[in-house]
């Protein structure tokens, strides 16, 4: 027994380590094959399905930040032509109030100077309807006053031959009037 004792001092039992190292091995190697690696290359996949994500995201972005560059030169562009445009639109607007007024400005003065004739002419006429008012008032006056006066002097000749005749054909007798006690 003493070679016992001395091989095994401390009564360890190496059969015993080398079969929990072989387990120990087996074990290892199974989780390894079985756990480690399919996490390890999940978590891979996973890793390179992210960085694939991320990296589509910074395209997009990219493509997001070159379209918006874009429309704001579009934009920037658009405004520029607004504003050309509302310029032209005031030229023109300008333009056609200036040719309105011109043309109004136009009618005006021949309505007016239409005016002005028809005016001249309806002025002209009513001197000439005036003048000839006034000629026929006048004539009219005249004609009056010398049918008055003739008419007053034949009636006094009327009636003195009429006097003359009754004083030639009769004498009067006393109480009777003659017409000249009537006036």
């Amino acid at each position: 027994m003493p070679l016992q004792l001395a091989a095994v001092p401390l009564n360890i039992d190496w059969q015993q380590i080398l079969l929990h190292l072989l387990n120990f091995v087996i074990l290892f190697a199974g989780l390894w094959l079985l756990l480690y690696k399919p996490v390890r290359s999940f978590m891979q996949k996973r890793r390179e399905h992210y960085e694939k994500m991320d990296a589509d995201a910074e395209k997009k972005q990219a493509e997001a930040e070159k379209a918006r560059a874009e429309y704001e030169e579009k934009l920037a562009g658009a405004e520029q032509e607004i504003a050309s445009q509302r310029r032209a639109a005031e030229l023109q607007a300008e333009e056609y109030g200036a040719r309105q007024r011109r043309e109004a400005e136009e009618l005006a003065k021949s309505i007016l100077a239409e005016a002005r004739a028809d005016a001249a002419r309806i002025r002209a006429q009513a001197e000439k309807d005036a003048r000839a008012d006034v000629a026929a008032i006048v004539t009219d006056a005249v004609e009056k006053l010398a049918l008055k006066e003739s008419a007053s002097t034949a009636y006094d000749q009327f009636l003195a031959a009429v006097d003359a005749q009754s004083a030639a054909s009769k004498k009067p007798a006393k109480g009777a009037r003659t017409e000249k006690d009537h006036d």
